[in-house]
């Protein structure tokens, strides 16, 4: 890193400095300066409007699965240029493998939304729920479609994971076809400055997608507008003031705010000293006090342990936290690194100090002082690893409102399960709380008891530890967020998070009306009896709607016998009349899927064509009995069509169509109903 350089915003399609230096950016484990951060000056109504005007448009013209290749390809593209990141994340504090939650984490997040796309239909927008029948005859029905906002999502970023904190956010706004405005911490905005840099040069995103903001931003949230999204992460009373500002309930601008919060780890009564879930418990907890050096918005404040172990628990986690070197990352067997700045040390021994006030120091000083392996110990931001002891923590209550946000936790007492749960609901809402015991009752009993104050609860044991991501780790795919002090808030998720980036709008109107907006076929829609035959239509040539009208079979008796011969289903409906008394049958019925089989023989095309393979059965209903003499046919209809990507070059270039089989008798009733999903080869073989 270039010492005493400038360091610079994205906005408005260039690279500029700010006025001034709002913030004099250092080496976290030397002190030395490596530049000025600012985004004073900045017109921040013209940033949102860029974002809006020329970012917005061509996201949103984007289909889901072109974001989400779009996302692919950056997190390959960040993934090779990973090691630089490496190198600038030491200068935060980070050790290596502080940085790798960091940086592999947040392109990590990259590709879990990217194999997102796949949960989307192939449309710019996003079909939501089924329909829904609004009128006797079906000529009248409704749908749920949610198109993304046409704003910006604005990311205010906290400084503990420069990387992290800003792919997995933008990963689901870009998926949604929303562009963003990032501003992270001023701490360690020269981290997320080195990202940006590589994803502009990439130009994998169009221009306006993503702009960066290094600086304090004030006076940025004065400029957002209805259709933007503001999302918080960092301290709760930095959030809930900043989410107390009038202007988001005058402008309807959604505020997601995920606080810091005093977290906690639950030993089970049963995980004595000589079981694996001891071992376990001791472990984590000494990952999550020395981990980012306790700098997470996760990371461990209260431990609790059964009364009778806490003696052992205190001794155990002494042991493991003595011999975890602290110092600088680049030192040979460090580690825990030193906190992001001299502020965050301020802070950290302030709340130590407030925090030593009621409870017993057992290991370290409120100084923060220690044994550091590194050149110039005082010029560092090193804080060594602090532990309390709580014996009665439903009435000393420090612990449950005062955060040091550095490697301090405190050791609490508790007698009975739902006391457990009682003083983990004292910290007024969680991120995360972690259970480790082999009793299943037990934490089943816990999870229960303690869900309501907490947005992730992790059961651990010997059984999941191997594959265990561990008490400090969000997953893209499960939701972040938790009650009360932790903000009310929630992202990620999966498609969940993807849905707080769309509008959703309900559309009512006839069938053929509403299949137009979906893609997708709707009973009481058109259905043009299909020429050629639908198995011998390429992908491309398929259209919604299309329908086959099958010749008709009898149902025999003999059909019943041959088919539980065949299949070994001899269930007493199909296979003894005199047991039917007391049953809905009036007489020996048909199976129903020889029924499913039978549809299959009529809509089938047998000689060889596009169709590629049955792969397999989304949906089945049978809906009315069949005794022998009922005559069936089947309609068979596309009712949607998803393109599938090549693997490779030689791959066969193909996509999935969805099939709606409506099975009806001699009188028109349906008698069944299922959508089967087939693959279908394209014409064009050249198509990606």
């Amino acid at each position: 890193m270039n010492p005493s350089k400038v360091f610079e915003n994205y906005i408005l399609g260039r690279w500029i400095s700010g006025e001034g230096s709002e913030w004099e950016a250092r080496d976290a484990r030397s002190g030395l300066f490596l530049g000025s951060v600012s985004s004073a000056g900045v017109d921040f109504e013209s940033v949102l409007a860029y974002g809006r005007t020329q970012g917005g448009p061509p996201l949103r013209r984007m289909t889901f699965p072109e974001r989400g290749r779009m996302l692919k390809a950056l997190a390959f593209y960040l993934s090779e240029r990973k090691e630089h990141y490496y190198a600038v994340s030491a200068a935060t504090g980070a050790t290596r493998a502080d940085s790798w939650i960091d940086i592999e984490g947040g392109i990590g997040n990259l590709f879990a939304n990217a194999s997102l796309r796949r949960e989307f239909a192939d449309l710019p927008y996003h079909i939501d729920g089924d329909v829904v029948k609004l009128s006797q005859k079906g000529s009248f029905v409704g749908h749920h479609i949610m198109l993304p906002k046409k704003g910006v999502a604005v990311h205010i970023n906290a400084f503990n994971f420069p990387i992290w904190g800003m792919l997995e956010k933008i990963a689901v706004n870009l998926l949604a076809g929303v562009p963003a405005v990032v501003k992270p911490s001023e701490f360690t905005s020269f981290l997320t400055e080195a990202v940006v840099r590589d994803i502009i040069a990439s130009c994998i995103l169009p221009e306006g997608a993503l702009q960066l903001l290094i600086g304090k931003g004030e006076g940025l949230l004065s400029a957002v507008q209805e259709g933007d999204v503001v999302t918080f992460t960092g301290s709760s009373a930095t959030g809930l003031r900043l989410k107390s500002m009038p202007l988001f309930d005058e402008r309807g601008v959604p505020f997601n705010l995920e606080a810091d919060s005093l977290n906690a780890m639950v030993l089970g009564p049963e995980a004595t000293p000589d079981t694996p879930e001891f071992a376990l418990f001791i472990k984590e907890a000494a990952k999550e006090i020395t981990s980012k050096t306790g700098q997470k918005c996760t990371a461990v404040r209260r431990i609790l342990a059964p009364r009778g172990t806490m003696d052992a628990v205190q001794e155990a986690l002494m042991a493991r936290l003595r011999s975890t070197p602290y110092g600088d990352p680049a030192k040979e067997g460090v580690r825990m690194g030193p906190l992001a700045t001299h502020l965050q040390v301020e802070r950290v021994r302030s709340a130590v100090e407030a925090l030593a006030q009621e409870m017993p120091l057992v290991m370290g000083e409120t100084s923060g002082k220690g044994v550091v392996v590194a050149d110039a110990p005082e010029a560092g931001a090193y804080f060594a690893p602090v532990l309390f002891r709580c014996d009665q923590p439903m009435k000393q209550t420090a612990a449950h409102s005062i955060e040091a946000f550095g490697p301090v936790s405190t050791l609490m007492a508790y007698d009975e399960i739902e006391e457990a749960a009682a003083i983990v609901a004292l910290g007024r809402g969680s991120l995360v709380t972690t259970y480790v015991g082999a009793h299943q009752a037990h934490a089943a009993q816990f999870a229960l008891e303690a869900a309501h104050s907490n947005g992730r609860i992790l059961i651990l044991d010997e059984s999941s530890a191997k594959e265990s991501t561990g008490h400090g780790s969000p997953l893209p795919l499960m939701t972040h967020g938790g009650p009360g002090r932790a903000g009310n808030g929630e992202e990620m998720g999966g498609k969940r998070g993807v849905l707080h980036y769309l509008h959703r709008v309900a559309i009512q109107g006839h069938p053929n009306a509403i299949q137009s907006l979906t893609g997708r076929f709707i009973p009481g829609a058109d259905r043009p009896e299909a020429n050629p035959h639908l198995f011998r239509q390429y992908f491309e040539e398929l259209r919604i709607g299309d329908t086959v009208t099958t010749e008709k079979h009898r149902v025999t008796l003999q059909d019943i016998e041959e088919f539980a011969e065949l299949s070994g289903d001899r269930f007493y409906a199909h296979m003894d009349e005199s047991a039917l008394e007391g049953t809905i049958f009036t007489g020996r019925v048909a199976h129903g899927y020889f029924i499913l089989s039978r549809a299959a023989g009529l809509f089938v095309d047998p000689p060889k064509g596009p169709v590629l393979l049955n792969y397999g059965i989304e949906f089945c209903r049978f809906t009315k009995p069949v005794y022998p003499g009922t005559t069936i046919g089947v309609r068979f209809t596309v009712q949607e069509k998803i393109d599938q990507e090549k693997r490779s070059p030689e791959d066969i270039s193909k996509g999935i169509v969805k099939f709606y089989v409506e099975v009806y008798d001699d009188t028109d009733e349906v008698v069944a109903v299922a959508v089967i999903l087939t693959m279908v080869k394209k014409k064009n073989q050249h198509a990606e």
